[in-house]
């Protein structure tokens, strides 16, 4: 692509730079090796404090290798840059997932090749809407110390986990505030899919609650329109778990969430009733909740 930068000059030593690496630094490249890419607005609001600070410190990451970056030509306007795994970065995360179009694909032959089959995915605006959906509950929990984002799975990872029932959630996570803990399954709506094969996802999702969690499935869909489109096709509909409809552009840890079986009211996703399923061995990512990690460093930006 016209956009991508030339490449930098290669060092003797591919690991030179490994101790210039932050612990946040390293987050965000294992993001990357799951998530395939993030934009300046999503690492700036999930990871830094200011604009600038992000732009430091990622501009210093593309200069030792650890992410590539590009120009987001695929909505008009933009001029954000895109970030994916450098040569640095894959090293540092091998079992990284590497083609959101294939993943039984062949391996890339190196970070450029991996970057190139993200750029050109079908899925490139589908793959930021999702990620755009998580990051902004990183970007709420940075200013609500009760809340954290426990669990943060792309439809690859949550596929391999709980696929043998046929879903594909477009991600999974597990949201705490406080002493609620819950987890859900993000199904990302552009509004392009009949609500028929909308609602045929459904099927898959009753299987998983006959062996692991009873989690909620939440819409995530483009407009009021669509969202009670959607909610007049569910009324009536039993189902096992929870399913809950909100519209893009909302805190999606606010209390935005319509529950299908009690719609007269609003609620925050950590309200939303969630099981995590039997301790059993037909649950074998049954979630435990853990003392939570020390915050991310705050590390400033170093020069080279």
């Amino acid at each position: 692509m016209s956009s991508r930068l030339p490449p930098r000059s290669p060092s003797s030593d591919p690991y030179l730079h490994t101790r210039r690496l932050t612990s946040r630094d390293r987050l965000l490249l294992s993001w990357l090796a799951e998530h395939y890419l993030l934009s300046t607005r999503q690492v700036t609001k999930a990871l830094f404090p200011s604009d600038r600070s992000a732009r430091l410190r990622l501009t210093l990451l593309h200069r030792i290798a650890a992410v590539d970056r590009f120009v987001d030509t695929s909505a008009a306007g933009s001029t954000q840059y895109l970030y994916a795994l450098g040569p640095l970065g894959l090293r540092l995360n091998r079992d990284a997932y590497h083609d959101p179009d294939s993943p039984a694909a062949k391996p890339p032959r190196s970070s450029r090749d991996r970057a190139d089959r993200i750029v050109g995915s079908r899925k490139l605006r589908h793959l930021l809407g999702v990620n755009d959906f998580f990051t902004d509950l990183l970007a709420h929990a940075r200013t609500h110390p009760q809340a954290r984002l426990e669990r943060w799975w792309s439809e690859q990872h949550a596929t391999d986990a709980y696929g043998g029932a046929g879903v594909r959630p477009d991600g999974h996570g597990v949201w705490t505030v406080g002493d609620a803990t819950v987890g859900f399954f993000l199904e990302h709506d552009n509004g392009t899919e009949p609500l028929g094969r909308v609602l045929a996802k459904l099927r898959a999702y009753e299987r998983v609650t006959e062996f692991g969690p009873r989690y909620p499935v939440l819409f995530w869909v483009p407009s009021r329109g669509r969202e009670r489109n959607l909610l007049d096709a569910l009324a009536g509909t039993s189902a096992r778990m929870p399913i809950a409809t909100a519209v893009h552009g909302t805190d999606p840890a606010g209390p935005v969430w319509t529950l299908t079986s009690d719609a007269d009211r609003l609620r925050r996703l950590h309200e939303l009733p969630s099981d995590h399923g039997p301790y059993a061995a037909t649950n074998p990512n049954r979630f435990v909740r853990r003392d939570p990690e020390p915050p991310t460093e705050q590390v400033a930006h170093t020069p080279l």
